[in-house]
């Protein structure tokens, strides 16, 4: 996916967020984040992105520190929310292919890195908005394009989980499959007691397999939708194993 596709997603799906966050109210609780009210959502993914937009107008090439979350609240939040988003997007339609910053996932340029990484960190909280939203006002919720789910699935298996910070790992080998039925893309996912080591192809027997439209997979993934979203085969303890163990936290 093009570093321009990615920045039309960044630019759609923060508006999302931004739309559902004010609807909902920032005192709305986040179903898909337990113990999270909207206020915390926004305060956070704001706080990534101005993260985010530090490196690329900056051209920090170690790791440089967000700072603090915001103590504000209701309208001003949201309107603090939609600047910083507004600052990442041009930062990033602005910044030349030759930026040099640092980044923590293998990618073509660090500016590709900071487009995907962000349209997928943005996707998934709006996802988070929309369950908000969906609480209070029974909304139904937007899927994504099938194109970019696939690719949000891709980050998240061969890059987020491929670290050795990944708590994804068991005592027992298994291997999971993932199957997008209508964008036919698959991946292996081999589950050890090391950091998960996935492949974009159907690699030899699976002891586990999760398929489905990509759009219904890549929130299930990143434990937004239940497994029941999606068709399980084989033995569902890797599965299991992935939704208690996956989550991405910030430390």
């Amino acid at each position: 996916m093009e570093i321009t596709e990615h920045i039309k997603y960044l630019t759609t799906e923060g508006q999302l967020l931004a739309d559902a966050a004010e609807r909902a109210g920032t005192g709305a609780p986040v179903p898909t984040c337990p113990g999270w009210q909207v206020r915390d959502l926004l305060r956070h993914t704001g706080m990534v992105h101005r993260w985010a937009t530090a490196f690329v107008t900056e051209g920090h090439t170690s790791y440089h520190p967000a700072e603090a979350e915001p103590d504000l609240d209701g309208a001003e939040l949201v309107a603090w929310f939609r600047e910083g988003h507004g600052r990442l997007v041009t930062a990033l339609t602005e910044a030349p292919d030759s930026l040099e910053c640092w980044a923590f996932l293998p990618a073509p340029s660090p500016r590709a890195f900071w487009a995907r990484r962000q349209a997928h960190e943005t996707a998934v909280h709006r996802m988070d908005a929309q369950a908000a939203l969906g609480a209070v006002a029974r909304m139904p919720e937007p899927e994504p394009e099938p194109a970019f789910a696939a690719d949000g699935i891709d980050e998240l298996l061969c890059g987020m989980h491929a670290r050795e910070k990944s708590r994804v790992r068991t005592a027992e080998p298994a291997v999971l499959r993932v199957r997008a039925t209508d964008t036919g893309d698959v991946w292996t996912v081999r589950l050890s007691d090391g950091a998960p080591r996935a492949v974009r192809t159907a690699d030899g027997p699976a002891d586990c397999e999760l398929s489905g439209p990509a759009a219904r997979l890549y929130p299930t993934l990143w434990n937004r939708l239940p497994v029941e979203a999606v068709t399980l085969t084989g033995d569902d303890r890797p599965a299991r194993l992935w939704r208690e163990t996956s989550a991405i936290t910030w430390s």
